[in-house]
């Protein structure tokens, strides 16, 4: 396992979340209230990019496409894919429910390093 620095923690706002490459990987770094949190960048459904979702509830992820919504901390999915009605219906007869992967977060004085394997 190695430790990748992906940011600094002056580089996001609590509430914020950026997009960035380590170890030949996409991955979201997430400053929330209650730490750093990081997990893959597209979404398990249809690979959207998650990067152009919003933070809901404070802690959650959502997709920008068909609104799935992963929590941040765990990577576990809360909520399917369900937009547009129907049509998602047959996307995820194909695409069953899956989480997030997500990564060990850690900061080192003002560096926040994300531990790949």
């Amino acid at each position: 396992m190695a430790l990748h620095t992906v940011c600094s923690t002056a580089d996001l706002a609590i509430g914020e979340k950026r997009l960035v490459q380590a170890s030949g990987q996409a991955i979201l770094v997430y400053r929330l209230e209650d730490g750093w949190f990081a997990t893959q960048a597209k979404c398990p459904h249809i690979l959207a990019p998650l990067a152009k979702g919003k933070i809901v509830d404070g802690h959650l992820v959502q997709c920008p496409f068909h609104r799935a919504r992963f929590d941040i901390r765990t990577g576990k999915c809360t909520q399917w894919a369900n937009w547009p009605p129907g049509l998602v219906d047959v996307l995820n007869a194909f695409r069953g429910e899956k989480d997030l992967r997500s990564y060990p977060v850690r900061v080192s004085g003002d560096q926040v390093q994300v531990e790949i394997a």
